[in-house]
């Protein structure tokens, strides 16, 4: 909307900039319920909306925009709110309280800059084309993927966070990678020496080059290389391509123009409430300077975020008191943290230090003169010390007699800080300020897990960094409060389904009653064990669950291997893998759907459903589907459903791998595999990610050098994007990874649970799945393969078997007198196929057979 116009009843905000911060605003002010009382305009310099920049590396790994996206698209299409994107702001007129971009002139009564920062770029001669690249945006990192095509090497200017990112980007592009670094060490703002020097080892062993105390003098041409690197001690280096992250400076160009007060080295200058020289302007975020102070890190920006949703609506806001730098970070799979006076400034400090160059680990603790209070820390290669470190330092938790013990290895990280030691107002979570007198009130509330804690409080949402923290709060909280977490699976089992599975793989159970005698109590079972115990006798063993032995511990849709509909009919699915059919395919699958008059939908899996079927009809219709080469889809089982694809490199131009061939290979491998929750599978071409394999539990994308796995993702009530586990995979290299991750999920997953929810409760997470995964680190490797491999030999289609069974065929009768089907149930006609009919539109059917 572009007009001066104002709204009678509403005040006009405006908030420039839509990065993290921006986008964060927006949201805090959507939950206070600004809507009610001012019509909001965002703007945005790019064209993709609001988008998550601290991922930002896993773009050149597969994840494209939408996937970083910090919410949908629906959350700006809320009446009132209005995301212009690609519409720089130009000018601000503080006169007229307008903003002026190329659309027009936009009035404002509140305005919230939110510009963020740009990459600094020193004036180096010769810094010019691909030899002035930046790390900073979408569009650079696109840039900087042209420009690696066809490449060697490629260096990056500046050996802080993001030139460390910057760094591993290059490598993940297949590019020799250096560092530049102008200080005597890398990180220099976070890292002393020792731990600079531990940090540069294990990056040297990665294979990325390190050169520190360079001053680049200028640029021009190379002899082996495109460029080549003058520095200043008359050194060179040469390379194809060169990025600068050589710092950000504060984004306050529109602020310059319009006369607002600025700090001593840039940056809007602001009040305690966030609030700029102008009573109607604020700033938040790096373009924002308190205290003549810059905070570069997204967890400050969010705070100034909420401080300024909350007065704009009224609320009582939290000060802006300056903010806490620690950071806890994995810089190209090196664990790297930073605390409170990492360097020991403060006058009288002390400082502890763990040395191991045998290994390249370092940490450092920093103690107050009285030795009592932890200052600050730096670690380097283990962050398991990091959580426990934190809260000392951030609490004023008196030290232990020796505070040595918290960095010495031999617990194996810090010992451990009781949930009950942590003051209420500990911050639990720093990304969105949720404390641990916030979680316990969510608990009061009514919350009784983790889950329930982090959709309540949106603790552990962010960077994900406080999972654990949280884990061991929310549990310590509900043991104070008398609330026992009860592991049985149901009265009959005093165990859970992961020790109920060690029971039936390692003492050869194949039966229920076994089970039950064994370990469990009763004689019977009951709606909660059984379909549990069935599942895991199928994960083990893969016998078919149509035998006598097993068919009473299947549900419903198990037992008539079809899904149950909401009128009492069924549907069929027949397997279509990876989504490739013959016309031969289509016409039978027309043929019977016609026959048997059948509702027909394409599903998002790349399947036909059929749907309509009553039960004394799925014998013939399965017997004509297999007839014509189908199998069971498995639609109605826990188990492996689809693997979707794109059409890979046989057909598209973008193509990189053959992705058809690896579905097909990756379904005809899995079918039929049971695991606690239902499991789906993708594999995209090429990056351009059309068969959407980041929001499957298995995802495949194909990259030039082989294939990239995903894993965990979700697409169902709890969206979760996949992620990144193990890159440029050869084929069996692939599979094998595949055959461990989903044997160890269904050994230690709970009941009923998404590998998405296996992955957020997996104690030590993604970094703890690798070591087993990929480092076997508990052994089991060749374990999880051959296990894997017998439920491959043993499978079969389970209509194929019963259809070969009369005793198996008595099941699929409506009633046990005669064959007929159920008179009961109706149809009426819509879009030229049959559904059931509701409640209201039966009384105009007559009963009679045609409408049967």
């Amino acid at each position: 909307m572009n007009s001066t116009e104002r709204p009678s009843n509403k005040q006009r905000l405006v908030i420039i900039g839509n990065g993290m911060v921006g986008h964060h605003c927006v949201e805090q002010l959507l939950a206070a319920g600004a809507l009610e009382h001012y019509r909001i305009d965002v703007f945005g310099e790019e064209a993709q909306r609001a988008y998550d920049r601290v991922h930002l590396s896993e773009y050149f790994s597969g994840r494209d925009a939408e996937s970083l996206a910090m919410s949908a698209a629906e959350l700006y299409a809320r009446p009132g709110l209005y995301l212009h994107l690609a519409a720089p702001v130009l000018e601000i007129d503080r006169a007229t309280r307008e903003v002026i971009t190329a659309k027009g002139r936009f009035t404002y009564d509140k305005l919230v800059l939110a510009t963020g920062s740009y990459p600094f770029v020193p004036p180096i001669e010769g810094a010019e084309g691909d030899a002035r690249l930046v790390y900073r945006t979408l569009d650079d990192l696109d840039a900087i993927r042209a420009a690696a095509q066809g490449k060697r090497r490629g260096v990056v200017v500046g050996g802080g966070l993001l030139g460390l990112e910057a760094a591993n980007a290059l490598k993940s592009l297949g590019l020799e990678a250096h560092v530049v670094e102008f200080a005597p060490r890398l990180m220099p703002v976070q890292l002393d020496d020792f731990g600079g020097a531990a940090l540069r080892q294990r990056i040297e062993d990665l294979g990325v080059g390190v050169h520190l105390g360079k001053a680049t003098q200028s640029i021009n041409a190379g002899s082996d290389y495109r460029y080549r690197m003058n520095f200043a001690d008359d050194e060179a280096l040469e390379t194809d391509l060169i990025v600068f992250s050589a710092g950000i400076r504060p984004q306050d160009a529109l602020a310059r123009a319009c006369a607002l007060e600025l700090g001593p080295r840039g940056g809007v200058a602001i009040d305690d409430q966030c609030l700029s020289s102008d009573p109607n302007i604020y700033a938040i975020g790096e373009c924002a300077a308190w205290n003549g102070g810059i905070f570069g890190l997204v967890a400050p920006g969010y705070q100034m975020a909420r401080a300024v949703a909350a007065r704009l609506c009224g609320a009582e806001a939290q000060p802006f008191l300056g903010a806490d730098m620690s950071t806890k970070l994995k810089l190209l799979g090196v664990d790297v943290g930073s605390i409170g006076d990492a360097h020991g400034a403060t006058a009288g400090a002390r400082s502890y230090r763990y040395i191991d160059e045998a290994s390249a680990s370092y940490r450092r603790l920093v103690v107050s003169a009285d030795g009592r209070q932890v200052l600050g820390a730096v670690l380097v290669g283990d962050n398991s010390y990091y959580d426990t470190l934190l809260q000392y330092a951030q609490n004023g938790i008196r030290l232990p007699d020796d505070p040595a013990s918290l960095i010495m290895p031999a617990g194996g990280g810090a010992p451990a800080l009781g949930a009950d030691a942590l003051p209420d107002s500990a911050t639990i979570c720093s990304c969105h300020n949720v404390s641990k007198g916030s979680v316990c009130a969510a608990i009061d509330a009514g919350c009784c897990d983790v889950a329930g804690v982090k959709a309540s409080t949106r603790a552990a949402t962010g960077c994900g960094g406080c999972a654990a923290l949280l884990k061991q709060v929310v549990e310590h909280e509900l043991s104070a409060r008398g609330v026992a977490v009860d592991t049985s699976l149901c009265e009959h089992f005093a165990h859970t389904r992961q020790e109920l599975y060690h029971f039936v793989r390692v003492e050869g159970i194949e039966t229920f009653e076994e089970l039950l005698a064994r370990h469990g109590k009763g004689h019977l079972g009951c709606d909660i064990c059984k379909p549990a115990v069935g599942s895991i006798l199928a994960s083990c063993w893969n016998r078919p669950i149509t035998e006598p032995a097993l068919i009473p511990l299947q549900d419903t849709n198990d037992t008539f291997m079809a899904n149950m509909q909401k009128n009492g009919t069924y549907s069929v699915v027949p397997r279509i893998p990876g989504g490739e059919i013959t016309p031969e395919g289509l016409i039978a699958i027309g043929a019977v759907a016609k026959k048997y008059d059948l509702y027909t939908k394409i599903t998002g899996g790349q399947r036909i459903d059929l749907f309509g079927a009553q039960l004394h009809e799925l014998p013939d219709i399965w017997g004509e589907l297999i007839a014509a080469g189908f199998e069971t889809g498995h639609a109605y089982g826990k188990s492996l459903r689809t693997v979707k694809s794109c059409v890979g490199s046989t057909w598209c131009r973008y193509g990189v791998q053959d992705s058809v061939a690896m579905a097909l290979h990756l379904e005809n491998r899995y079918k039929g595999l049971r695991s606690p929750h239902k499991i789906k599978f993708a594999v995209s071409g090429c990056t351009r990610e059309c068969a959407e394999a980041q929001s499957k539990d298995i995802g495949v994308i194909a990259t030039e050098n082989g294939w990239n796995l995903y894993i965990c993702g979700n697409g169902g009530m709890r969206p979760r994007h996949a992620e990144l586990f193990a890159t440029d995979l050869d084929d069996d290299s692939l599979v094998r990874l595949i055959d461990r991750v989903l044997m160890f999920y269904i050994r230690t997953a709970d009941k009923l649970q998404r590998t998405s929810v296996w992955r957020e409760s997996l104690e030590g997470g993604l970094d703890y799945l690798k070591q087993v995964i990929l480092e076997d680190s508990l052994g089991l490797a060749a374990e999880l393969e051959a296990q894997m491999q017998l439920v491959v030999e043993r499978y079969e289609c389970e209509w194929a078997g019963a259809l070969k069974d009369e005793e198996k065929l008595k099941r699929f009768r409506t009633f046990v007198n005669e064959k007929g089907g159920d008179p009961d149930i109706r149809f009426v006609r819509e879009r030229g196929q049959r559904r059931p009919a509701r409640a209201h539109e039966l009384e105009l059917i007559p009963v009679t057979e045609e409408a049967v």
